[in-house]
């Protein structure tokens, strides 16, 4: 998996939810069908609660990583319209 080239990279680093989500389903929504979506975090519970409500949705989280003591990167492709 670590060949997957996100179409779109969303940094919201400094967020706190509901931000994290929202501004992550706002970027989502603009995408077409097949599509990922590169987050890059830096808020513990918003690395749970992304994928779950990506999930949710319908969408496909791909990887969920954690890259260092205070950020994690969620990959998720676009499923639906």
């Amino acid at each position: 998996m670590d060949d997957i080239i996100p179409n779109k990279k969303l940094d919201i680093r400094g967020l706190k939810c509901p931000y994290t989500f929202v501004r992550s389903k706002l970027t989502i929504e603009s995408m077409e069908p097949g599509q990922v979506l590169e987050i890059l975090l830096d808020y513990q519970e918003a690395s749970n609660s992304i994928p779950k409500s990506m999930e949710d949705h319908g969408h496909k989280v791909l990887r969920v990583e954690k890259i260092n003591a205070t950020e994690w990167i969620i990959l998720v492709r676009k499923e639906n319209d």
